[in-house]
């Protein structure tokens, strides 16, 4: 009985691994948008080596330090990248193209045959990371 449900929970966990989603959902959609997703996800790391991967709201990447860094989210036409504390960002070299009338996010879209900008994705995603610690929430402290 035992061994069923170690077998039942290894099984669970490693379905339910968000690294290992997000490699399948690259290699599902098997096209640019996969290799971009790819690349959008290593950048990240690049960035942030301590980012955590999510699988949220029914298979969507998300990446994490803090809070929400990102999302990731593929359409036909577009990989949207959408940071959840974007309009609190600066973005001097304008990646940011979508979503900017919002009090909050921004997104980046690219669309097939784009490239992103490596340098200033990079510290885009430094600065949302230091952003998300400055408003972690102290440890509480007792007496």
């Amino acid at each position: 009985m035992r061994q069923g449900l170690a077998k039942r929970a290894a099984k669970v966990t490693d379905a339910a691994s968000p690294s290992k989603l997000i490699d399948g959902r690259v290699k599902e959609l098997g096209d640019w948008r996969g290799e971009m997703l790819a690349r959008v996800r290593g950048l990240i790391k690049d960035a942030d080596p301590d980012v955590v991967e999510a699988w949220k709201w029914r298979g969507v990447p998300v990446w994490e330090h803090d809070g929400i860094i990102c999302t990731g989210e593929t359409y036909k036409q577009v990989v949207k990248l959408t940071f959840a504390k974007g309009a609190a960002l600066a973005d001097p070299t304008g990646l940011f193209n979508s979503s900017l009338d919002g009090n909050v996010r921004r997104a980046i879209d690219i669309r097939e045959g784009e490239a992103i900008d490596a340098k200033a994705f990079k510290a885009l995603i430094r600065e949302a990371v230091e952003l998300n610690a400055s408003k972690k929430k102290p440890a509480k402290r007792f007496a």
